[in-house]
């Protein structure tokens, strides 16, 4: 028997080992041939080639090939549309033709057509590829070992009453507070952040701004081109909305009074009740 297998719900490169009229067969090692049907195969592909494609179950629970790119693959987090409900379950689009099951099992609140829906991608007991709106379950049971400050990749999964609850690096939940977010965020977006702190309780702090100190030599250098742009004035005080800076600047108030801090400490800048000037 092979030690190689296929990933079923996931990118396989696979070898092209027969043609047929129904279209091409791929190597499936102990799973067995695979077919790709004709429509997704081009026309100069030929017995030997190798070929990057996505394997999963067809409506009669064959594996079959397809060169379609999925929105998502098993083990992704991912924010789906809601394109039928039936009695089985809700069935959501995945970007492929046959669309991705939700059963009702697997779901956290009633939903209908045309909502889009966070979900983890998964096989479920009889082997199939499944969706779930429970996430939670499929987050990694491994103690997370991020650092406070580490820039981590951040999956936005549901909006709470503190703010944001967002998957970090496709493994662990942490919050980003509402009070610390100055830009809009929609479910299934995804996001660079960063680890505010690593709570005793295992619970981790986000935030998407580098937190501290770091990343204010950038800013401040931002705030230098911005000013050099603006004739040498920028009409920014302390009554300055945090909206407005955000949207200058992308970080938050509290940071860009630091990097301003560090700007003036340094002589590059000063400051009065009417806005900040740059000192040639």
């Amino acid at each position: 028997m092979s030690d190689l297998k296929v990933l079923i719900g996931n990118n396989n490169n696979l070898e092209v080992i027969e043609q047929t009229e129904n279209g091409f067969y791929l190597e499936g090692f102990d799973d067995g041939d695979i077919l790709l049907p004709k429509k997704y195969a081009t026309a100069d592909l030929k017995i030997g080639d190798r070929l990057d494609v996505f394997v999963y179950l067809d409506s009669e629970d064959r594996l079959i090939a397809t060169t379609e790119k999925p929105l998502a693959e098993v083990g992704d987090f991912a924010c789906l549309e809601v394109v039928s409900i039936e009695k089985v379950g809700a069935f959501l689009n995945w970007g492929l033709t046959k669309d991705l099951f939700l059963p009702y099992r697997e779901q956290t609140r009633d939903i209908r057509v045309g909502d889009n829906v966070v979900v983890a991608v998964y096989i479920d007991s009889s082997g199939r590829i499944a969706a779930s709106m429970r996430v939670q379950k499929f987050l990694s049971e491994k103690k997370a070992q991020y650092v406070d400050g580490q820039k981590v990749e951040l999956f936005i999964s549901a909006k709470t009453d503190l703010g944001y609850k967002a998957i970090i690096n496709n493994e662990h939940i942490g919050v980003l507070y509402a009070n610390e977010v100055f830009q809009n965020l929609n479910h299934g977006q995804r996001i660079s952040g960063y680890i505010k702190k690593m709570r005793d309780d295992g619970k981790i702090d986000l935030i998407l701004q580098p937190p501290g100190n770091l990343g204010a030599e950038d800013l401040g250098q931002k705030i230098l081109d911005l000013l050099k742009k603006e004739n040498g004035f920028l009409k920014i005080t302390d009554k300055t909305d945090p909206e407005k800076i955000y949207e200058l600047f992308g970080v938050s108030k509290k940071k860009f009074k630091m990097a301003l801090g560090g700007l003036y400490k340094k002589r590059l800048i000063s400051i009065s009740d009417d806005g900040v000037r740059l000192l040639s």
